[in-house]
């Protein structure tokens, strides 16, 4: 299915990259050596050029940090809890998890916005809808299991027990995720994974590739055999996300656009996928952080 055949979906198009599918130039690819002047060539071009609703930010809450030893990962990972304005520890609230990118860590956040000020973001003076954030590290492998690290376990069975227990989560409570990059991937796997655990997804950028051999000539940790990928291939498992209120959003010159356009095609009718003129970069996942927590506060608190 083509672009123009999105019909029944909220798609909005805006330019196509010449070089999309040609060459790799997103953050991690970059980090790979792979034709690293594609990204001067995309801005030269204009295809880098976004534009963002303004918003405002009223006093941010203190984020809460801390470790645990994770058994599903081997390791001990740390981990940042975020609550929104007017929240502190013992508040109950809705949860969302946010999955780092490559090369990121718990306290990555949304690159220059912290976690707590993403949540105090405010767009036409309007607050998000209430509900705590929780990153995690996930280390550098993808969020899909790997032998002796499983980060996807780790999710499930460690991070999102813990915080029920502070009561973020906690049933009646709903629980979504949100992800960019390769937290965008980790993200859709996670609700394809657990569909009755999670709520709503949101994925920015979610870096996917359509074949193991793009994924392994891009990150040849990502996945750690063809079986692994076929397991772990969100594309052809999108059907599992039938009643789950998903959103994606990326850029038209983002390097993982081909793989984006089969997840859009192999989704659910009710998927929401918004394909505008951006790059795999800070730039575009920031502009897309406030509209992916609000489509995650309105379906994470819904009736």
């Amino acid at each position: 299915m083509t672009q123009q055949g999105w019909t029944r979906r909220r798609v909005l198009a805006a330019g196509v990259g010449g070089f999309v599918g040609v060459a790799f130039a997103g953050l991690e690819l970059v980090e790979h050596g792979v034709l690293p002047g594609k990204r001067a060539l995309d801005e030269l071009a204009g295809g880098c050029s976004i534009s963002a609703p303004p918003l405002t930010f009223a006093p941010a809450e203190p984020s809460h940090s801390g470790q645990f030893f994770s058994a599903r990962r081997k390791r001990t990972v740390g981990y940042t809890i975020a609550y929104p304005p007017g929240h502190a520890p013992g508040s109950e609230l809705p949860l969302a998890i946010l999955l780092h990118g490559f090369g990121g860590d718990h306290a990555s956040g949304f690159g220059s916005v912290s976690m707590a000020s993403a949540l105090a973001g405010r767009q036409d003076g309007r607050p998000l809808p209430p509900l705590a954030l929780a990153s995690v590290d996930g280390g550098g492998l993808y969020w899909n299991r790997h032998p002796g690290d499983d980060p996807m376990a780790m999710l499930v069975d460690e991070l999102i027990p813990m915080c029920r227990r502070l009561g973020l989560g906690r049933p009646p409570l709903r629980t979504g995720v949100v992800g960019i990059s390769m937290g965008g991937y980790g993200a859709v796997l996670l609700a394809e994974k657990q569909p009755r655990l999670i709520s709503a997804v949101a994925a920015i950028s979610p870096a996917v590739w359509t074949t193991y051999a793009q994924a392994r000539s891009a990150n040849a940790g990502a996945f750690a055999s063809a079986a692994d990928f076929a397991s772990d291939n969100v594309i052809t498992h999108a059907r599992a996300l039938t009643g789950i209120p998903v959103r994606i959003a990326s850029g038209t010159d983002d390097p993982f656009h081909p793989g984006v356009v089969a997840l859009a095609d192999a989704m659910p009718r009710s998927a929401v996928v918004e394909i505008t003129a951006g790059c795999h970069d800070h730039e575009f996942f920031s502009s897309q952080q406030h509209q992916s927590l609000a489509f995650l506060g309105r379906h994470l608190t819904s009736a």
